[in-house]
């Protein structure tokens, strides 16, 4: 989702850490977290949100793909005091956006054969009111919800090619 301008207004947007012991950032990711391999959400690790967040919502995306950005995996409703996620997990009361595949929850890497490895951001956000989307919304409802909220963010960059 290309980061909207979704700073309150006046308010100062924190550095929240996201990272994962999978990849580093900018390196390309392991095959096993590929669309080919099972859709296997890589497990993600952040720094603790600050005090004024209600809220977290992550969203992967290809700025790369032939046909414009693809959306790969949109969560909300992650509880603050959530610091990560394993591999194949989503936190507990986190509920799933729908990916550009046509499927809810993470839907792994998958660039044409042959093309230069595609960038692969994966943007936490940390909200200061709820965002009050349910199971299978969309990057565009994101968006929309993502504005004037976003108090913190954290981005982590992974790239892949076949």
């Amino acid at each position: 989702m290309h980061r909207p301008d979704g700073t309150g207004h006046g308010q100062r947007m924190e550095e929240m850490m996201l990272r994962s012991v999978a990849f580093d950032d900018h390196t390309l990711m392991p095959s096993e977290y590929s669309h080919d391999s099972g859709d296997l959400s890589p497990p993600l690790e952040w720094s603790q949100a600050p005090e004024e967040v209600v809220e977290l919502a992550l969203a992967c995306e290809d700025p790369d793909a032939p046909a414009g950005t693809f959306t790969h995996w949109l969560l909300a409703g992650i509880d603050p005091a959530e610091t990560g996620m394993e591999t194949g997990e989503q936190p507990t009361g986190a509920v799933a956006g729908r990916n550009d595949f046509g499927t809810e929850g993470y839907g792994g890497p998958k660039p044409p054969a042959g093309d230069d490895p595609h960038r692969y951001f994966f943007r936490l956000y940390g909200l200061s009111e709820p965002s009050g989307l349910g199971p299978g919304f969309t990057a565009e409802d994101l968006r929309d919800a993502l504005t004037d909220k976003i108090v913190a963010s954290g981005t982590l960059v992974g790239t892949f090619a076949r």
